[in-house]
């Protein structure tokens, strides 16, 4: 029997919650579960739903996004590539260097990280999981968006959907390729 496929619309702001069993649970799946120390409440949230969607990825990650500073996301993205899932990030040279980007800590950990090279914003902010699984929205991957904003998050399963942001996907991934640059 076959699984319906993944509709779900997500709003922001999200209430603080803490997403470390989620994390842990990913991390060392069947492993008791251990208390976190922290006072936020867990429970079932915007940003909860969000990370659970990435953590399902098995095989691959692709990322659109033109601001990228939230260290729970972050730590679920570091978490997969950990765990042999391919992940590539596209993103916004002006805004990857802004304090508190979790770009480089990203980039530090060896997942693949593109960005443009003129003067327009790459302003995109999409995610695909196993390319069959769609996650795009409003929201910034910020700790702000995520929890003072009216932000939506739209998650799909429509091979149509996925599709046609996967060949935009591709088509960035190769035009930010260092190996195209233009200096003169």
């Amino acid at each position: 029997r076959r699984a319906r496929p993944v509709r779900e619309v997500l709003f922001f702001p999200s209430r603080p919650c803490c997403i470390e069993a989620l994390l842990a649970e990913a991390a060392e799946p069947g492993a008791p579960a251990r208390p976190c120390p922290c006072p936020l409440p867990s429970g079932d949230t915007a940003l909860s739903r969000l990370v659970r969607r990435l953590l399902s990825a098995r095989r691959s990650l692709d990322l659109c996004l033109f601001s990228f500073s939230c260290p729970q996301l972050a730590r679920a993205v570091q978490l997969l590539h950990r765990r042999g899932v391919r992940v590539r990030l596209v993103t916004d040279a002006q805004y990857m260097g802004l304090h508190g980007s979790q770009i480089g800590r990203l980039r530090h950990a060896g997942i693949q990280v593109r960005h443009d090279q003129h003067s327009g914003y790459m302003h995109h902010k999409f995610a695909i999981v196993d390319r069959r699984m769609l996650i795009t929205g409003s929201l910034n991957w910020t700790t702000q968006a995520i929890q003072s904003n009216r932000e939506n998050v739209l998650v799909v399963e429509d091979a149509e959907y996925v599709k046609a942001f996967q060949d935009e996907f591709e088509r960035i991934w190769e035009e930010y390729n260092p190996a195209n640059y233009r200096f003169f």
